[in-house]
């Protein structure tokens, strides 16, 4: 490393020096770890082939030392190319799968809470076309101690929606009456994604949610009801589903919320406020 040209000789040393100060800070900084992003975009695709040639070095070892390095990594863009390199090898390597899966579940029980939300993310890869062989180990991970793995189940639950709906929408509701309102919440919330492109597709499990006693479960509910109506052609499946509703002051709450979403998102929403607000009072005031 270089000397900064601009000190005076025989000052850099001195600690109150101006220069010092900021050398000492730039030096500091330099030698801090850099991220996914920081690098270049030549740079970024060598790891990434690292890091999937390590992968699958891991795999033909049976070993996992270098999947659990990455999954701990502090960059999150570094976990989420373990996860989906394990998730590709899954879906491409059936001579793998067993072993993908045996990996995965020796990182759910690692002690660093990024390793098993990082392997709760790999199930949600493997879940878009095998969900079957992960719901049992996501339904564990839903009683994880640290958040950020059971916000992982939530984020892996959104993209097995979208994917690949039926077996995932199974697994919701088989959980939509757990006795752990977190878990509820996680669960009514993660079907949200496939609802913005197939409403009828989670209706009739949010229509089961109509007597929900907890406060933070109903607000959920509420979210994903107002969250899809914006989407292009669900407003009409939304609004009739609700006419149904036995609940009528939660119906007005959603509703409410559906306007309120149709004013903040009306550049990307199918129909304006006033012809949402419209088309609910023609559905709705006799």
């Amino acid at each position: 490393m270089g000397e900064i040209q601009f000190i005076e000789k025989g000052k850099l040393g001195h600690k109150n020096h101006p220069a010092f100060r900021f050398r000492t800070h730039w030096m500091c900084k330099s030698v801090k770890k850099a991220g996914f992003y920081d690098l270049s975009k030549e740079e970024r695709n060598k790891l990434v082939q690292r890091i999937r040639h390590e992968v699958s070095s891991d795999l033909s070892k049976e070993k996992n030392e270098n999947i659990v390095k990455y999954a701990s990594d502090e960059d999150t863009y570094i976990r989420k190319n373990i996860y989906t390199a394990l998730g590709r090898l899954y879906r491409d390597e059936q001579s793998l799968r067993d072993k993908i899966l045996g990996v995965v579940d020796e990182m759910l029980r690692e002690e660093d809470e990024k390793v098993r939300q990082t392997a709760v993310y790999t199930l949600g890869e493997i879940g878009k076309i095998d969900a079957g062989k992960i719901v049992d180990q996501l339904e564990k991970a839903l009683s994880d101690e640290h958040h950020s793995v059971r916000n992982a189940v939530l984020g892996s639950l959104k993209q097995m929606g979208a994917k690949n709906p039926f077996p995932t929408l199974e697994f919701a509701r088989r959980l939509l009456y757990h006795p752990d309102p977190i878990i509820r919440r996680i669960i009514v919330h993660g079907i949200e994604l496939r609802g913005r492109t197939n409403p009828e597709d989670i209706l009739p499990l949010l229509a089961e949610m109509q007597d929900e006693s907890d406060p933070k479960v109903m607000k959920i509910v509420i979210h994903v009801l107002s969250q899809i109506s914006y989407k292009k052609g669900c407003l009409y499946k939304v609004i009739s589903a609700l006419k149904s509703w036995e609940n009528k002051d939660l119906v007005k709450r959603v509703l409410e919320e559906i306007l309120s979403v149709h004013k903040r998102y009306e550049k990307f929403s199918e129909l304006s406020v006033e012809e949402t607000s419209d088309f609910i009072t023609q559905q709705f005031v006799k």
